[in-house]
């Protein structure tokens, strides 16, 4: 049974993502002797045979803590060749290779409305209070809804074959990785986290997903037609049945009903639920603490 964590206060992180980098953890440096050249016999003072006192181990430096937050941009393949910025957070003090959260936006946002009001005091704030280390990752997707269009625009592709390898190289662990979205990017965490897989994805939270139940009832836009609504439909998912999901949604949420449907066909309930509130900031600020205080313990374990 999972030990009881500490209880986050929604003060800690109000503004964490609701308003929807370049560098690498610092290393050991050691000033050692490669193996091959050590000496086996004793070493002593020249011309008298008298052996020297043994040097003391040179103590490693220090680690570098990360900075806490890291912005760039890349040329994306996937999406067409669009120049896609996005930006990591930490908490401070950093030394180790955390596990990130990809923060997927909403449609009309990008990475940097959601590391606005305060990520960084944010994720400070949820580990002094208990919770463990933990990373969050934003990108710009567009407005496609995280899949491959008929305009030859994939931000879907773009998460899982760009940003996510190159997350290793800034410093971060992806052997494990959590996905948190809403609206649009709640859909978008529900289809990603199911496609990557349960061996990838330890955890799924989607917020107020924009979710349909037939392609006439979509938001114009959304899909490029019946074909493509039914090809990228999280409802049935095989993968969702082994993945850790928690979904939040207000009841007076347009997407209320549908994504009502959506928890009712997962083969286990999810964590979450419904709860007085709408499709806006205010409510999304309100479930934020915990569903962090949810995933990340897994996400770390």
């Amino acid at each position: 049974m999972m030990a009881r964590m500490p209880d986050l206060s929604r003060r800690a992180v109000l503004r964490l993502g609701a308003g929807g980098a370049i560098g690498a953890l610092g290393a050991y440096t050691l000033d050692r002797l490669p193996a091959r050249r050590r000496l086996t016999a004793p070493v002593t003072m020249a011309g008298t045979g008298v052996p020297l006192a043994p040097r003391p181990p040179l103590d490693p430096a220090p680690a570098v803590a990360a900075p806490t937050m890291v912005t760039g941009s890349f040329v994306s393949a996937a999406r067409g060749g669009i120049a896609t910025g996005w930006a990591i957070a930490r908490p401070p003090g950093q030394t180790k290779a955390l596990r990130p959260v990809i923060a997927l936006h909403g449609k009309g946002s990008s990475a940097a409305t959601v590391m606005d009001g305060g990520v960084e005091q944010g994720l400070a704030q949820a580990v002094g209070a208990g919770l463990p280390p933990f990373a969050v990752v934003a990108v710009d997707g567009g407005g496609s809804y995280w899949h491959n269009r008929a305009s030859g625009e994939d931000s879907g592709a773009m998460v899982v074959n760009e940003l996510i390898p190159m997350l290793d190289a800034k410093g971060l662990d992806t052997s494990r990785v959590a996905f948190l979205g809403w609206s649009m990017g709640g859909y978008g965490a529900l289809l990603l986290g199911g496609r990557l897989g349960a061996s990838r994805t330890a955890a799924i939270c989607a917020v107020s997903p924009a979710l349909w139940l037939s392609s006439g009832a979509a938001a114009p836009g959304a899909f490029d037609g019946p074909d493509d609504f039914a090809a990228n439909s999280v409802f049935g998912m095989p993968a969702l049945a082994s993945i850790p999901i928690r979904v939040d949604c207000g009841n007076s949420d347009p997407f209320y009903g549908a994504t009502k449907q959506f928890v009712a066909q997962l083969p286990h309930p999810p964590a979450g639920g419904f709860s007085p509130g709408g499709h806006d900031a205010s409510f999304w600020s309100s479930q934020l603490p915990a569903e962090l205080t949810w995933m990340a313990p897994l996400l770390t374990a």
